[in-house]
């Protein structure tokens, strides 16, 4: 339950469905985290397993019992741990309906990952996805492209109000230390490799080089932290890069934003991006499965090949030049959010889903 995007899709589909009268609970494998709240303030249980270590078959009987004693109709694991030991786990205790979940393109896996989310298929009714890259990479490493089932992201309908009525753009720079006059850039995530953080670091360096009026400010944590810090201090300045760690007003900084930029070499579906896009700002993005699907290049936002700085730099100093052009591609990708990528979409695909499954 850490502020990652696919704990965050969790909280939302769990809430959903309790909402819609089903009975949910939301059981953590090893440890509980701040998104649990959101849960237990909507009156959803969380029940922590407690898993110790990597293989503890401990857990592994706590989970099952745990099944046995609550006999759910549905289970419905996300990520690879869990998808592990729950259908495992569920299969024991005789649950008829096990769903996975995929929710990124994963070439971190080694190929006993490979083989033990291949082995377990067969225990597997469906495995929901977020987008169809990462189902043609599970199919791509010998997955059945028959059991794969795509649900796009949700956001929720909150956020628009919450974007409505925030903090003003003055109170926003303030909060991240950056003058007004300047251009503001943001990007939200974990810093660790896959985001390739590096790269937004050297592309905020020549944009600041070349227009000395943008700042870069990078939203999140990680084990990078204080590698990227000194590349940072290496080659550029605080006024071109400012890290402002994990925070809990991005909603409202957000539509304060010239630009919004992600580097990753791998995605499922951001949901960065998602709420960069319903916030009206311009995205520009890595051409990669993940972003592919949400960023219509030239139509919703602009891509780059993977690790092109020049091109990230290039694309919003055309933005901030063409301020108009900037505002049509952002105005469409609202457009597509609102009609595409709703909360209320997300959980009615997965419910339509369960019940099919639970019928058959």
């Amino acid at each position: 339950m850490d502020r990652g995007g696919a704990e965050k899709q969790v909280v939302l589909l769990a809430i959903g469905l309790a909402q819609a009268g089903h009975d949910v609970r939301v059981v953590l494998l090893t440890r509980d985290g701040p998104r649990s709240e959101s849960l237990r303030q909507a009156g959803i249980d969380v029940v922590l397993i407690g898993k110790k270590f990597k293989v503890d078959p401990t857990a592994l009987i706590r989970l099952t019992k745990w099944f046995g004693r609550w006999q759910p109709d549905v289970v419905h694991t996300w990520l690879f741990a869990a998808n592990s030991f729950g259908r495992v786990a569920a299969k024991r205790a005789g649950v008829p309906v096990i769903i996975a979940s995929e929710r990124c393109v994963d070439p971190w896996k080694q190929g006993w990952h490979l083989a033990i989310d291949r082995g377990l298929q067969k225990w597997t009714d469906a495995i929901t996805t977020n987008s169809e890259g990462v189902r043609d990479f599970y199919v791509d490493h010998g997955f059945s492209p028959d059991k794969f089932v795509v649900i796009p992201n949700g956001i929720e309908p909150a956020a628009a109000s919450e974007l409505a009525t925030g903090i003003d753009r003055g109170t926003a720079f303030a909060r991240l230390g950056v003058a007004e006059d300047r251009k503001l850039i943001l990007a939200v995530g974990r810093l660790w490799p896959q985001k390739r953080i590096r790269d937004l670091i050297w592309a905020a360096e020549l944009l600041g080089t070349l227009r000395a009026d943008t700042t870069l400010v990078i939203i999140g944590d990680g084990p990078q932290r204080d590698e990227m810090l000194r590349h940072r201090d290496a080659i550029s300045q605080v006024d071109h890069v400012r890290f402002a760690g994990n925070r809990d007003d991005v909603a409202a900084i957000l539509p304060h934003a010239n630009a919004f930029w992600i580097a990753s070499e791998y995605e499922g579906q951001s949901n960065a991006v998602i709420e960069a896009m319903q916030a009206g700002v311009p995205v520009v993005a890595s051409n990669i499965a993940g972003n592919r699907d949400l960023v219509i290049d030239g139509e919703t936002g602009c891509l780059f090949e993977l690790g092109d700085t020049g091109k990230l730099a290039e694309y919003t100093h055309e933005f901030f030049n063409n301020p108009q052009w900037a505002a049509q591609l952002a105005t469409a990708a609202h457009t597509r959010i609102a009609n595409e990528f709703t909360v209320e979409a997300m959980v009615g695909a997965h419910l339509a889903l369960y019940q099919r499954l639970a019928a058959s």
